[in-house]
């Protein structure tokens, strides 16, 4: 497999599946467990220091960007399409496009971002830096920087404290 280019100092598990690999751009010191399955029909670009945990899903058919310092819990599905669920139109992967309506656009998880366990992301979304997504919300619009934000939708609850940025300066020094 020939992924677009990969870093230094990752550990991807021999149970991890990719497809449209030469699209998977992957950092330096990245973790992707067991199970995990990323598609890329456009490209998906994986930070440094980024842990992906078993069981998740990045469906990358219209691009998927994953800054530095991200942790994507288990069970998580990122999809960067999805299908109209209005009933305007048919949906399956084996109906033709012309009766089909996709929702599309790329995910963007900016530097730090947390994503607890059992979330979903859909198309077109930003999630700002530092901001946390807490277990099982569905995430269907931006969501701003340094928020803990939860739930079905999720919505912004309250700040999230900035002291990682102070740890991330005193970690890089110390390389």
């Amino acid at each position: 497999m020939t992924f677009g280019s990969i870093g230094e100092k990752c550990r991807i598990s021999d149970y991890a599946r990719f497809y449209g690999a030469e699209n998977i751009f992957i950092g330096n010191n990245v973790r992707i467990d067991d199970f995990v399955i990323i598609t890329a029909k456009e490209p998906v670009y994986i930070g440094d220091y980024v842990h992906i945990a078993a069981y998740s899903a990045i469906h990358g058919t219209f691009g998927v960007t994953i800054k530095d310092f991200v942790n994507i819990s288990s069970n998580i599905s990122i999809y960067s399409a999805s299908d109209d669920y209005s009933g305007r139109s048919l949906t399956s992967p084996v109906i033709p496009d012309k009766y089909k309506s996709v929702v599309t656009g790329r995910v963007i998880l900016e530097r730090h971002v947390i994503v607890g366990a059992n979330s979903v992301i859909l198309p077109n979304v930003t999630i700002g830096e530092g901001t946390a997504v807490g277990a099982m919300s569905f995430v269907k619009k931006d969501l701003p920087s340094f928020k803990i934000c939860y739930g079905i939708p999720c919505k912004v609850m309250k700040d999230r404290d900035k002291k990682f940025l102070e740890l991330e300066k005193e970690f890089l020094n110390s390389l």
